[in-house]
């Protein structure tokens, strides 16, 4: 049986009165990915900083490849990576003297810290920009290099908070090759994500986490068929529409809010689109598109927790300082 490298117990964080995590508990095995999937203020980061010992549960224990977080830090650190939402590289330093740096720090000789900082130039696509100024790098090369930072070590276990936050789709690719290849050669890594697509591509396993608890657990295709069969998907333009129409369709069963529009549960199969058809042209609205499609892991969400797991708005679960929790 493949043993499991993170596990978490019960963890309990507060702040006051804002309970940022409630009883979370989870598990990561050896060389898996697992994917944290929850919107802004879920927990997410507080999990994050519990497991990599920045932060200390109020109730709960956690351990990482058996070492507690609270009672071993330095062993635990000693094993980890972490990449953060934000960047830790000094701007001023070229690409290749912030993972020289960041390999010094990590007590690395200078000749192994050299060749690490080669190393991993070359497997994130910036050898070609090796002795630019960080500060003149574009988002995505900063995140890159962020990334690349963190496995200077040569860390067992890698944690991710929502690494490609921000980032165009071609940079968000190469990040997904590079994260999937460490899973490839063992690595066992914990990937925080408000990004559907992100979760469903990267992760071996999801837990949905909403204020701080977990809502559900499986792989992605097992969360899908908690949904059931198929849904009706509605393409809608404009938003004032929407509350028509998912008036118009709630006798059809639960309507869900999605990106681009609506979605209804296909209970009778095509035959709901016909039944979709007539409740719109009884209330004399349109939709641009109408289509039969699987579920996904957004229907998943708002049926575990009522809302979109895209869903920006501030909510109680921020964390102080203007963070995510």
């Amino acid at each position: 049986m493949t043993a499991a490298m993170i596990e978490a117990h019960e963890l309990t964080k507060r702040y006051g009165s804002v309970t940022a995590l409630d009883r979370l508990s989870l598990s990561v095995e050896r060389g898996t990915i697992l994917g944290v999937l929850g919107p802004n203020g879920a927990g997410k980061t507080t999990t994050i900083d519990v497991l990599t010992t920045l932060l200390t549960p109020d109730e709960g224990h956690a351990s990482v490849a058996g070492y507690d977080v609270v009672r071993s830090p330095h062993e635990v650190r000693a094993l980890i990576g972490l990449t953060g939402q934000f960047a830790a590289l000094d701007a001023n330093l070229t690409a290749r003297e912030n993972l020289e740096l960041f390999g010094r720090l990590l007590k690395l000789g200078r000749r192994t810290a050299r060749q690490r900082a080669e190393d991993l130039l070359a497997r994130f696509e910036l050898t070609d920009a090796a002795l630019r100024r960080t500060g003149t790098f574009s988002g995505g090369m900063r995140r890159r290099l962020d990334l690349a930072a963190s496995l200077i070590g040569d860390p067992a276990v890698l944690f991710l908070d929502e690494p490609t936050t921000g980032l165009d789709p071609r940079s968000r690719s190469v990040l997904w090759e590079v994260v999937r290849g460490l899973r490839d050669e063992g690595m066992t890594i914990l990937l925080t994500t408000q990004y559907l697509a992100e979760a469903d591509e990267l992760a071996d396993r999801i837990v949905v986490v909403d204020r701080g608890r977990v809502a559900a657990e499986g792989t992605a295709e097992e969360l899908k068929k908690r949904v059931g069969g198929s849904v009706c998907h509605l393409a809608v333009a404009e938003d004032r529409d929407r509350e028509r129409i998912a008036t118009a369709l709630a006798p059809l069963g639960p309507v869900t809010t999605v990106d681009d529009g609506l979605t209804v549960p296909a209970t009778h199969g095509s035959g709901t689109l016909i039944e979709v058809v007539r409740h719109l042209d009884a209330a004399e609205v349109t939709v641009d598109d109408l289509t039969l499609r699987r579920p996904t892991l957004d229907d998943v969400f708002f049926q575990l927790t009522g809302h979109g797991a895209e869903d920006q708005a501030d909510r109680a679960g921020a964390a102080p300082g203007g963070g995510t929790a």
